[in-house]
């Protein structure tokens, strides 16, 4: 397994931020490629710069992911390589604090080899990954996808699959979880059944939340 040195997943909800996502040719940082990248630099919780570029991978984006994203080989034929973009993004962000959903088994794996094989660097921002506060926050939910977070919210979807757009979606899915966690209104502990506490249990298959009226209630939701 290839180790990489990253920066640390964080929790909380700083006011000045980089949020940030991907489009790429397939899931395996070891063998896809970054076909897109945008970002959004947040001061004050307020968006005040927007970067976004279409990366030409040098080879052909296969059916599966342009059907994903819409990002098609014509689309990416002028487009810059990675190590030019690399280099952009890598300025645009500083040492800033990255948010992005599913990024810590995912983005930040293609951002930091890109960074490696680009330049020998090792991207090590720390980062918050909103799927995981979406999980404490929102257990009522039964999929966290950032499309889930954001219709709960009644955040605009469309574009999805995009970079840019999901950026902009999840800054606001970001500030809305942040609004959970500020108020204690973390819906973390809160059953959803009987509005009983929920509590960290340990079962033959691992660690649970169920609820404190058990066995009148008999909620469970895994961690």
């Amino acid at each position: 397994m290839k180790i990489r040195n990253k920066g640390k997943r964080r929790d909380g909800h700083p006011g000045d931020y980089i949020v940030f996502d991907l489009e790429t040719t397939g899931v395996n940082p070891d063998k896809d490629d970054i076909i897109e990248i945008s970002a959004l630099k947040v001061r004050d919780h307020e968006v005040k710069e927007e970067y976004s570029a279409l990366v030409n991978p040098g080879r052909h984006i296969p059916a599966q992911a342009t059907a994903v994203n819409g990002i098609t080989d014509e689309m990416v034929a002028d487009a810059p390589d990675i190590k030019t973009v690399m280099a952009q993004f890598m300025e645009f962000i500083g040492d800033g604090v990255l948010v992005g959903h599913n990024i810590h088994t995912f983005d930040t794996n293609f951002i930091y080899d890109a960074a490696w094989e680009a330049f020998g660097k090792e991207l090590s921002n720390d980062y918050i990954d909103t799927l995981y506060m979406a999980r404490r926050c929102l257990p009522e939910l039964s999929h966290h996808r950032l499309t889930d977070v954001a219709a709960y919210f009644q955040i605009e979807t469309k574009g999805a699959h995009r970079a840019m757009a999901d950026c902009l979606m999840n800054q606001k899915c970001f500030e809305e979880l942040g609004k959970l966690q500020k108020s204690g209104e973390d819906k973390e502990l809160t059953c959803p059944k009987c509005g009983g506490t929920l509590l960290k249990r340990k079962g033959r298959f691992g660690e649970f939340y169920g609820c404190e009226e058990f066995p009148r209630c008999r909620f469970t939701r895994n961690i």
